[in-house]
């Protein structure tokens, strides 16, 4: 009988947020493959995991013992054949664009096990309309999760067309496994739960700043106090990548048609420029230092 735990993952796309899927997974014991086109994205992800157990031992949040156990569970293998080879679960978290992500899950389709559950942590396309590319359709569905993984630990899982209850609950059961809380989506959303929430939240700032009402700084001020959070809207889109939250956007606007749905040029020119966020250096806020972790900058004493 046919094992439906899920003990080994690969996590197909090594950035920001595969990166984090990855550890996370691997803090809560399970195997992991990290897998990715570019060799020198496998390399930063493998950086990037290090320097968060490092500040997340430093914090007490975790032991030297945790760190280095989890590391060990880590495999970074740049030929997808190999990664995928006997995995229970794949999480595609490639760039938010459809076409590349149907041709990705064809190409998983055809590479993995019968049994894999393949799963995209897509921000906004929903899983139905990436299943036609692949031949197990009741093995799909969405897995979205929500960075920094290890705070924002929540994930939505939505069904496709022809998902099965039995992959549903497999993957219900994982997202409880590794610390996280499963968010249910009961009928077929682009945005899923918070997204949703998220993303409405995201275009009133971008065009609130657009359309000359405000700063960003003061709307990021006006979060930051209102909700006594550390981080406005600006600067979380700065963390994301704008060149992500503007792929986000228009697959929004592609399904609604709604001009208000279209990424402002407040943020487009910023894409056009190399300006992505903590990325690159520069965004919204200049980075590593960015302004609003000054004490004096959330009072408006300085800009």
């Amino acid at each position: 009988m046919e094992s439906t735990e899920i003990k080994t993952v690969c996590i197909v796309g090594a950035g920001f947020m595969g990166a984090q899927i990855g550890l996370q997974c691997a803090l809560h014991g399970v195997g992991v493959r990290m897998t990715d086109a570019a060799a020198p994205a496998l390399a930063a992800a493998a950086q990037a995991q290090v320097e968060i157990l490092d500040r997340r031992v430093l914090a007490g949040e975790i032991t030297r013992a945790d760190k280095d156990a989890a590391l060990a569970r880590i495999d970074s293998i740049p030929n997808l054949r190999q990664a995928v080879a006997g995995v229970d679960l794949v999480i595609e978290a490639v760039p938010e664009r459809l076409d590349l992500k149907r041709a990705v899950f064809a190409r998983l389709d055809a590479l993995c096990d019968p049994h894999t559950l393949l799963a995209t942590n897509s921000s906004s396309i929903r899983v139905s309309l990436i299943e036609d590319a692949t031949a197990r359709p009741d093995r799909l569905l969405n897995l979205h999760f929500y960075a920094p993984v290890w705070q924002r630990h929540m994930v939505d899982l939505q069904r496709g067309t022809a998902t099965s209850d039995e992959t549903f609950e497999r993957a219900r059961r994982f997202v409880l496994r590794i610390g996280c809380t499963p968010l249910l989506v009961q009928r077929e959303s682009t945005g899923f739960v918070f997204n949703r929430v998220w993303r409405a939240v995201k275009r009133e700032c971008l065009h609130l700043v657009d359309d000359g009402v405000a700063s960003f700084e003061d709307v990021d001020r006006a979060w930051m106090i209102f909700n006594e959070t550390s981080l406005g809207p600006f600067a979380l889109m700065d963390m994301i990548g704008l060149d992500v939250i503007a792929d986000i956007e228009r697959v929004y606007y592609a399904e609604s048609g709604e001009t208000r749905d279209a990424p402002p040029p407040l943020l487009t020119d910023k894409v056009a420029r190399g300006e992505l966020g903590v990325k690159t250096g520069k965004g919204f806020y200049c980075y590593p230092h960015p302004a609003f972790e000054d004490p004096d900058w959330l009072h408006g004493e300085d800009d």
